[in-house]
């Protein structure tokens, strides 16, 4: 099953730009599609690589802030390819 998910992490803490940019740079790393906007980071790929690659990297990413908070939508199909039609 595919999924497309939006992650948007958000340190509650000063110097937080290291944290996101690790994070991201990780999720660049792994074999998913990811596409990135100012205000969040999008993964699409099979439902288990992508839940996996996710588990590993939230954990690492809460392991190297002090407090914050991920949020997260999953959208069950792969939306990567998806242009308005408007």
């Amino acid at each position: 099953m595919k999924i497309s998910v939006e992650l948007t992490l958000s340190p509650l803490q000063d110097e937080f730009e290291l944290a996101i940019i690790h994070f991201i740079k990780k999720l660049r790393a792994s074999k998913l599609t990811v596409l990135e906007n100012p205000l969040s980071t999008q993964v699409y790929g099979d439902y288990d690589d992508v839940m996996h690659v996710l588990t590993v990297e939230i954990k690492e990413a809460f392991e190297l802030i002090e407090r914050g908070l991920l949020f997260m939508k999953i959208v069950k199909s792969d939306r990567h390819d998806y242009e308005p039609h408007f």
